[in-house]
């Protein structure tokens, strides 16, 4: 498997459970993030990480993928 690690903003942006969910990353307030609000606060994420976090192909980024991507050492903790 190929990690993908991405810069050390992450830390300071993708968080695990509700603290996660209420960073200004996500603009819109939805619980979720979008590879738009995603790259809006970390410009060098690139679609092809954000797919690889996003399991459920749904477009968006929720609190469990990003602790499954943690676990996973795809994004730092």
């Amino acid at each position: 498997m190929t990690k993908l690690y991405l810069p050390a903003t992450v830390i300071a942006v993708v968080l695990s459970g509700a603290a996660w969910a209420a960073t200004d990353a996500d603009a819109n307030g939805d619980g979720v993030l979008t590879i738009e609000e995603v790259q809006a606060a970390m410009p060098d994420v690139s679609t092809e990480t954000f797919n690889a976090i996003d399991t459920n192909a749904d477009g968006t980024l929720d609190a469990a993928e990003v602790e499954a991507a943690q676990t996973a050492g795809l994004i730092p903790t």
